[in-house]
């Protein structure tokens, strides 16, 4: 099955505990829980570009499968990782300590789970069908770092 298509958050579970985890302050995780972020994925062949839009923040991330990549985290470093597939619906990284595995478990459903340590961060999103002039005007207009937090490596 192909990635590609544009995907909205549906739902999160343990977002709290593991925005925790990884040191974001107590404001911001209580701003960013209810974002809905806007992802496109852009598969061709073995080349893929991931977009996130919510709000006005945008993160891009490109990369190929098996080759390493220069990807952003969600301090806002750029990490060099390598990205592997598993079977044709499924993608893993490694990413300071994180491992985020995004699995496409139907032609519609993207879910992404990133661990650290024992806490698991499970995202669902939904394909959308149309191009939605809302993706311009969701989420809650926070600062980049609540961005790049939300929307760390997700595919979805």
């Amino acid at each position: 099955m192909p990635f590609s298509g544009k995907y909205q958050l549906d739902t999160q579970e343990n977002f709290e505990p593991f925005m925790k985890a990884i040191g974001l302050p107590d404001d911001l995780i209580q701003k960013g829980k209810d974002i809905k972020s806007i992802s496109e994925i852009e598969e061709t062949g073995d080349n893929f570009k991931v977009t996130v839009t919510t709000g006005s923040q945008v993160l891009v991330n490109t990369f190929t499968i098996g080759q390493e990549a220069e990807l952003e985290t969600v301090t806002g470093e750029k990490v060099k990782a390598v990205v592997q597939r598993e079977g044709s619906n499924k993608l893993k990284v490694s990413l300071k300590g994180i491992e985020s595995v995004t699995e496409l478990v139907d032609a519609n459903t993207i879910v992404n789970t990133m661990t650290l340590g024992g806490i698991v961060y499970k995202r669902t999103s939904k394909r959308i069908r149309n191009s939605p002039q809302d993706v311009q005007h969701s989420g809650f207009g926070l600062g980049a770092s609540v961005q790049k937090a939300v929307n760390l490596l997700t595919f979805s």
